[in-house]
């Protein structure tokens, strides 16, 4: 039997390939190039370069939805969603220069790759060993983030607040750090970066920023119930999180639609018998995309 072999292509046909692709490179460059002056203009109308006013939450998940929806082609979803990470997190922090705190209580690999896949390596990373540091250290700056994982289940179906802390209830108060993203925008089972986190940063200057497809609530209760649990899923809710400090009453952080507001998620869980004896917004974020 005889193999036929593919002929080479042409010298010439390989040239022109490559003359194609330095043209696309350098068409992409001064792209970006472009973008910088566009941005420089944005400083001095906005006058960000003093503040942490460049962050929007919620224009950057209608941006990645969008990236998905377009994708086509050989070149992985991961890489295109990478690359436009690092571009709307660099130009942000050339606008407002910042650093991402993050808890490695569970980690540092993990929580490592999901700040340099999310935001690059031109902002600086600065490791904290809980929680509640990662919140403290975004207080106390001017316009930083922070990030820490949640595991929203484990295997016999509770939540597991890191090492039990209700880290949730220092995002209390007015002018405290809030939740504004959940991170990645876009879930898949293989994304090179999956670890569920929640970043936080200082109230955002501009409310209209941020984007409340679901919102944060930490509530305390003297009676939890199957039925408090059940009012909370007729609302579409979940509970994200949930600590018990011995002694103390139940700690909970609870996600529900935007849709539903405090009084009627109250309400709710009054009916349930749930006996909420505090309830406090502590930030919102954009719906999951899944792909």
């Amino acid at each position: 039997m005889r193999f036929s072999k593919r002929a080479a292509p042409p010298l010439d046909d390989l040239a022109a390939l490559r003359a194609e692709i330095d043209r696309i490179d350098a068409e992409m460059h001064a792209l970006l190039i472009q973008r910088g002056g566009i941005i420089d203009r944005l400083i001095a109308v906005k006058g960000t370069s003093a503040s942490g006013s460049a962050f929007r939450p919620g224009r950057e998940a209608s941006m990645m939805r969008r990236v998905a929806e377009r994708h086509r082609g050989l070149l992985p979803l991961d890489t295109v969603e990478g690359i436009w990470r690092v571009i709307i997190a660099t130009f942000t922090f050339v606008q407002a220069p910042f650093s991402v705190h993050a808890d490695i209580s569970g980690g540092d690999p993990a929580m490592r790759d999901s700040a340099r896949f999310h935001f690059g390596f031109t902002v600086p990373y600065r490791p904290h060993p809980t929680c509640a540091a990662v919140i403290e250290a975004v207080a106390a700056s001017r316009g930083d983030l922070g990030i820490f994982r949640f595991e929203p289940r484990s295997q016999n179906g509770d939540v597991r607040p890191p090492k039990g802390e209700a880290w949730w209830e220092g995002l209390i108060g007015e002018g405290r750090p809030k939740v504004i993203a959940r991170l990645p925008f876009i879930e898949r089972p293989t994304h090179p970066a999956g670890t569920p986190v929640f970043v936080v940063a200082k109230p955002l200057e501009d409310p209209a920023a941020a984007q409340r497809d679901w919102v944060l609530y930490a509530a305390r209760t003297t009676a939890w119930t199957v039925e408090a649990e059940r009012a909370l899923q007729d609302l579409y809710g979940e509970v994200v999180a949930r600590a018990k400090p011995k002694g103390e009453t139940e700690r909970l952080l609870m996600a529900v639609p935007g849709g539903a507001g405090p009084r009627q998620l109250r309400e709710a869980l009054d009916r349930a018998g749930a006996a909420v004896t505090r309830l406090d917004e502590t930030g919102s974020h954009a719906a999951r995309f899944r792909v």
